[in-house]
């Protein structure tokens, strides 16, 4: 089987499909990924074959333009303001990425497994292949359980759930005249009557649908039918560098560390946001290792034998060894805590981030979210103090580390592509509820 994996964004929408694309050669199948240029190294360090595109919108990640959109979580009437101009930009900037995932799929593939941002469904039927949803976040298959994961308020009624699907699927019809575009002017195809529905093929039929993160972390009944497969998190295999020696050395140096990070997100100001870390960790009494990722912390000032300062580390090698994780929610870390059997302190700011956290917090394993708009180091300090001093909290992260490390999620993805690839995979009993673009 050949298959074609489209995804775009920050190494957290990346990081899956490369660990995907590992798992499919590992049983014997090839994969390309089409993804953004920035994470092309990241690629070459897992040693998947990659097609690097227009960054589009991460390009955008800290243009001071958009700060209102973290400053807002785009929540509320100045929330929804920030939503509609972040639309705007990013719109003009996604032809170029669409542009270049018709390029990848020139060289054919037998399925299209694709992030919903991305045309994937239109490059399938190009192709005359399945299209298959790859969904990283429970954001698209209407379930009364809970709101879309990204939907953003701050409570819905039970009874409106459902409903929070089709209003967060109107942001990927918003991006429909450029998918348009793409299917007259580069794959030759008829406009399609209607709207496209990532959750069914060209044809009508419902899709096979897979969700890469875990059913730990969600409610016991959710009511998927028998097409969605939560297959738990996609993990790379196992870092073979090791740590960095300095960061082995700090370890070596004192009891387990609070891992602080927040990976992509942006910060206004990474000095205050530096201090306000380092400060954080010492007013509970903790040793840290603080990550600066892409800018958004900078303590390079406030080092010591109790905080050492980093860039990037392999999550699967540092957290175990951590006594907690704060970071800001995105699934991907989320789950790399949850493997590592940690403790939490999530600081969420946007998009999925409030789902996550709140998910995090119900199962267990972490304190009560902590909003990063609304963090200060007093506040921080008493969520660490929480986070490394309830054995309550400890030994329930632990259960769930175990039974995420189980499901082998990207193993158990493969298996469901093979039937896909040879007409096995059951239809289910679809609810005929669909979100789309």
């Amino acid at each position: 089987m050949k298959a074609l994996l489209l995804t775009q964004g920050t190494r957290g929408d990346v990081q899956p499909f490369l660990a995907l694309a590992r798992a499919l050669h590992r049983a014997g199948h090839s994969a390309l990924v089409a993804g953004p240029a920035a994470s092309a190294g990241l690629a070459a360090e897992h040693g998947v074959d990659y097609h690097p595109v227009d960054d589009g919108p991460t390009a955008l990640m800290g243009d001071p333009e958009l700060g209102g959109a973290m400053a807002t979580g785009l929540r509320g009437l100045r929330g929804t303001a920030e939503a509609v101009k972040v639309m705007r930009r990013i719109k003009p900037l996604m032809g170029r990425v669409y542009a270049g995932m018709a390029d990848a799929a020139e060289g054919g593939a037998d399925v299209v497994v694709y992030n919903p941002s991305t045309p994937g469904g239109h490059i399938a039927e190009y192709l005359g292949v399945p299209a298959v949803p790859a969904l990283l976040q429970p954001t698209w298959v209407p379930t009364a359980a809970f709101p879309a994961a990204g939907f953003p308020a701050a409570q819905v009624p039970a009874a409106l759930n459902r409903a929070t699907y089709t209003a967060l699927a109107l942001s990927v019809r918003a991006l429909a005249p450029v998918a348009d575009r793409l299917r007259a002017e580069r794959l030759g195809l008829p406009r399609r009557p209607g709207r496209h529905d990532i959750l069914r093929q060209a044809d009508g039929t419902f899709s096979t649908v897979l969700q890469g993160f875990s059913r730990h972390l969600l409610p016991a009944h959710t009511g998927y039918p028998d097409r969605v497969h939560t297959t738990g998190f996609w993990f790379p295999p196992a870092s073979g560098a090791g740590l960095d020696r300095r960061v082995e050395a700090f370890l070596a140096a004192g009891p387990p560390p609070v891992f602080i990070g927040f990976s992509s997100m942006p910060g206004a100001d990474p000095a205050r946001s530096g201090r306000m870390m380092a400060g954080a960790a010492r007013a509970a009494g903790v040793r840290a290792v603080i990550a600066s990722g892409w800018g958004g912390i900078d303590a390079s000032a406030h080092t010591g034998d109790d905080v050492l300062v980093i860039g990037t580390a392999p999550h699967d090698l540092l957290f175990p060894r951590c006594a907690a994780v704060v970071h800001h929610g995105g699934g991907g870390t989320t789950g790399a805590a949850l493997a590592a059997g940690r403790p939490q302190v999530i600081c969420p700011f946007w998009g999925d981030q409030p789902f996550w956290a709140e998910r995090a917090h119900a199962s267990g394993a972490a304190v009560r979210p902590l909003r990063g708009q609304e963090m200060t180091a007093e506040r921080l300090a008493a969520a660490i103090t929480e986070a490394v001093t309830s054995t309550a909290m400890a030994a329930r992260a632990r259960d769930l580390g175990e039974l995420a490390r189980a499901e082998a999620g990207a193993e158990g993805a493969v298996r469901i592509l093979e039937r896909v690839r040879g007409g096995t995979d059951p239809a289910g009993r679809g609810d005929g509820a669909g979100a789309g673009a």
